[in-house]
């Protein structure tokens, strides 16, 4: 069995980071690599990789005001900026792994506050006063990668190129692509990284699997 691994990156890593760790770029990159091909001998099955797509955006590098700071924040000088760069570089040197950028929306880039501050701030659990520049995280929009994914998994599917397709994310907008892929005979299983999915896309998947337990979540 020809298997493609489509990987949502900005998806795998938050999931990484939250369930494993910081670490370095060439780290990460070592360990998306190993972790795809967990999925080639999962549950007894014995399959060839066709290839590992992954899909995210370079990073963003203009500047934009910090609300807090009071002052302009150039991301092109930040740490995620040079880790970001350095994954993607990391990327391009494994075998059988194609990179799919999309872009950023730059231009409607912007600090705001964290959501679990602002629940903070409205149950009267911290003040404005006490508000540090921690607090604040930057909203960017990515633009094409949920379409280049779409896209590639109709290609595949049409041309029959696979016989079975592994999308690592949790988002239900590929559902109608899995669909496509289920009826032109693909076998489609999702790796939601042991995040919950919703009922749409668990209705139109052959299967759920995640091959990493420090992802599931801890039951007491």
């Amino acid at each position: 069995m020809k298997t493609a691994i489509l990987v949502d990156g900005g998806f795998y890593r938050r999931r990484a980071q939250s369930a494993l760790g910081a670490i370095s770029a060439q780290e990460r990159a070592f360990e998306l690599a190993n972790y795809c091909k967990r999925h080639l001998e999962s549950h007894g099955e014995q399959s060839t990789l066709y290839r590992i797509f992954y899909y995210d955006c370079p990073p963003a590098s203009k500047k934009i005001y910090h609300p807090f700071l009071k002052t302009q924040v150039d991301l092109s000088k930040t740490d995620l900026y040079i880790w970001m760069n350095q994954f993607l570089n990391e990327l391009k040197k494994k075998r059988k792994l194609a990179l799919r950028l999309g872009k950023l929306a730059e231009e409607q880039a912007h600090y705001t506050i964290r959501p679990d501050i602002v629940k903070k701030l409205c149950n009267g659990s911290l003040s404005f006063a006490n508000m540090s520049e921690k607090d604040f995280c930057i909203e960017i929009d990515q633009k094409g990668v949920d379409m280049k994914i779409g896209l590639d998994i109709a290609s595949m599917a049409y041309k029959h190129q696979v016989d079975q397709i592994i999308l690592i994310s949790g988002d239900s907008d590929f559902v109608s692509a899995a669909k496509l892929a289920r009826r032109e005979g693909i076998d489609f299983v999702l790796d939601p990284l042991g995040s919950p999915i919703k009922p749409d896309l668990f209705e139109h998947i052959d299967g759920l699997r995640t091959c990493d337990k420090s992802y599931l979540p801890v039951i007491s």
